[in-house]
């Protein structure tokens, strides 16, 4: 660029300083012209001389030529004219960006991905720097087809042959219909019809006993394998002190399990057992959370995915559910509890945050489970319960919340809870276990390991495994134990009652023996079974 050019630009950007400036000296432009040039990537255009500078700010003037400039022109405009500015106040100049809009120099970048239009450092290395980066990061575009776009095909390709697992645990008492609701989620008898037997043939658990049950079930060519972990026995005794722990403890174990074969040394086929989601089942009271209830939740809340469901919600009004609702909420709130909520996130539309909003504003879910179809009044066949006074359907939304827990549990957030489980609460988890066994270093800087603390925190490791398993071997012993001891009993009880039975039996017959003697003695008949076998002699 010449320097009547640059002249030209300078009396643009301040024509009085020019004017003032053509009496003194002028500085030498060498040293700026060749870095200024050497920075620029494309040709300036031709700017129309101005006779006068009203008194107003730099940016009003710029923003008014740049409305004057055609459009196309409006950028190359733009970084001109910005540079020249630039380096009138003593500032390294600035490579303009082709084919990027005039800022806003009064705003905010829209995006993390939006490259500033100025550098702020005075230093011109820095500032080439600088501009260098700015131009590294800026968006391209394609010029043909790579093929990078295919990777969501990719990924969905391997995903459906390597298949999807889901670990689901419900938590409630007895009689509140856990089972039947699993049946009803996924559309299948996980759970068989149980008989119901006699009051006195029921076994009441003594303790409350951790059972798991899968199955593989496939929709559309993709594969599930579902397990379901039930906690039988839950609440159902008088005194409930402390019977969350066989559960945490369940949970720590299935954590234990995948921690340990993360730190094998073949980790291909590492088997996820995790328990992904925690479906509470609330017993329909109408009044507030138990005091069970609000100390079970907060011992799962930081190990498990918590989503909260009034179980049996046909036996309460709708405006008892709303009261209902918003008690356990306020519970849940004033202790901390954390339960299950969508992620949100940046680029989502507004149809999908109004569907997680809709979501989440029904919980706690209030559900209704039923695996027969009836017949509506209309004539449809419906997943429902028939009552004398109506039909209440499962699949409808305006009679229950279940198609809203489906939706979040397996349609929609399914991948969100099992990642939430491994990125935030079996971190969480694997973190505190490694800093109490003393596996805790610096992640910022290297440090050069001990052999003996590292063979110390082996053996202690070690230790610790082996009093875990002599724990689980002595629980074992002690179960195996009871139940020989439960058999051993129920089998003496059956001798002690069939030796009372014989015992009565022999005691009959010694008594019609004895009323047979007599009567023989005494010379009377002795009628048998209604026959006649003789006469008296006298």
């Amino acid at each position: 660029m010449s320097t009547t050019r640059y002249e030209n630009m300078a009396y643009m950007a301040d024509p009085r300083a020019y004017q003032s400036g053509l009496q003194k000296p002028q500085p030498r432009l060498t040293p700026i012209v060749p870095y200024y040039r050497s920075m620029l990537d494309i040709d300036t255009p031709t700017l129309d001389p101005v006779s006068l500078l009203p008194d107003e700010s730099m940016e009003d003037w710029v923003a008014e030529k740049l409305s004057q400039t055609e459009r196309k022109h409006r950028t190359e405009s733009w970084a001109d004219i910005l540079c020249y500015y630039t380096a009138a106040n003593g500032a390294a100049p600035v490579a303009p960006t082709r084919a990027s809009p005039a800022p806003n120099l009064h705003s905010k970048p829209s995006s993390p991905l939006e490259i500033p239009q100025t550098v702020s450092s005075s230093d011109p290395k820095i500032a080439a720097q600088q501009a260098s980066d700015m131009r590294n990061i800026v968006r391209r575009k394609l010029t043909g087809y790579v093929g990078f776009a295919n990777l969501p095909n990719q990924w969905h390709r391997k995903s459906v042959r390597k298949g999807f697992n889901f670990n689901v645990m419900v938590v409630g008492e007895s009689g509140l219909g856990k089972s039947t609701l699993v049946n009803t989620l996924f559309n299948t008898s996980l759970y068989p019809p149980r008989e119901r037997k006699g009051p006195s043939l029921d076994i009441i658990p003594k303790t409350v006993s951790i059972q798991s049950i899968s199955a593989d079930i496939e929709e559309n060519g993709v594969r599930l394998r579902l397990t379901v972990v039930d906690t039988p026995g839950f609440g159902d005794f008088v005194n409930n002190d402390e019977s969350w722990r066989p559960i945490v403890d369940n949970i720590e174990q299935r954590f234990d399990a995948y921690l340990d074969a993360e730190n094998k040394v073949n980790r291909m086929n590492i088997v996820d057992n995790r328990v992904h989601a925690c479906v509470y089942f609330i017993q329909p009271t109408g009044h507030a959370l138990k005091p069970l209830d609000i100390e079970v939740m907060r011992r799962l809340h930081t190990k498990v995915n918590l989503i909260p469901v009034i179980a049996k919600a046909d036996t309460m009004t709708d405006e008892e559910i709303m009261a209902f609702k918003s008690r356990i909420l306020a519970d849940i709130k004033h202790h901390d509890i954390q339960i299950f909520e969508g992620p949100r996130y940046e680029l989502d539309d507004e149809e999908t945050i109004a569907e997680n909003n809709e979501i989440m504003s029904k919980v706690p879910f209030a559900v209704v489970g039923a695996n027969s179809e009836i017949t509506s009044d209309d004539g449809r066949k419906v997943r429902g319960r028939k009552y004398p006074w109506g039909i209440i359907e499962v699949d409808n939304e305006e009679h229950c919340d279940f198609v809203k827990l489906r939706q979040m549990l397996i349609r929609t957030h399914m991948e969100e809870l099992k990642e939430h489980t491994n990125n935030a609460l079996y971190e969480n988890y694997r973190s505190e276990k490694l800093t109490s066994m003393g596996v805790a270093q610096d992640p910022s800087v290297f440090k050069e390991v001990n052999p003996a603390v590292k063979q110390e925190e082996e053996r202690t490791l070690h230790e610790q495994k082996l009093a875990k398993m002599e724990a689980e071997m002595k629980m074992v012993f002690q179960q195996k134990v009871a139940e020989k001891e439960s058999k051993l009993t129920q089998s003496e009880e059956e001798l002690y009652a069939r030796h009372r039975e014989m015992k009565e039996q022999l005691e009959r017959q010694r008594l019609e023996l004895e009323e047979k003697k007599a009567r023989i003695e005494s010379g009377r008949p002795i009628e048998e079974k209604g026959k006649r076998k003789g006469f008296s002699l006298r």
